[in-house]
């Protein structure tokens, strides 16, 4: 990378003025989006919807009394794509309640993203779940999501 600078200085009125450019040799990669300023974000390319998984608690996990789930989602555009739960009781009728986090996109070398968002219960909750729904959404993108039945896991 190289870097230009211009620096110029008024000394009767004290002023400065400072302007950097940034020029990158073409044959490194350029990431699909520029800070400009104070944090505003311009991203470029085609809006992808990410594709979900949804991991389940492991047995050892569920032996100390806890249940983590995880749902990961790969290769999404742009980076503000939201990661949410639902959970329902195996009736179906009432929902679930736990301790939700969420790990910020990170961009891959194909210029998309990646994110993956916890899902914290105890082993008791998890024993009442019917299912868990991971939804990913973006603005006007239509909603993308992956269910998982309790009862498809082997430590039901």
């Amino acid at each position: 990378m190289i870097l230009l600078s211009l620096f110029v200085s008024e000394s009767e009125s004290r002023v400065s003025l400072q302007s950097e450019v940034f020029v990158r040799r073409l044959n490194e990669f350029v990431s699909p989006w520029f800070t400009f300023g104070g944090g505003t974000r311009l991203e470029f390319g085609s809006d992808t919807r990410p594709a979900l998984k949804v991991l389940g608690p492991s047995n050892k996990e569920l032996e100390q009394g806890k249940a983590t789930l995880m749902c990961v989602a790969n290769k999404g555009f742009p980076s503000d794509w939201s990661l949410s739960w639902k959970t329902s009781d195996s009736s179906g009728s009432s929902s679930i309640r736990g301790e939700e986090s969420r790990t910020p996109g990170v961009l891959q070398n194909d210029g998309l993203y990646s994110w993956s968002s916890t899902l914290t219960l105890t082993a008791d909750q998890w024993g009442k779940v019917g299912s868990v729904t991971c939804e990913a959404t973006q603005g006007s993108q239509s909603l993308v999501s992956e269910i998982l039945r309790r009862d498809q896991c082997s430590q039901s």
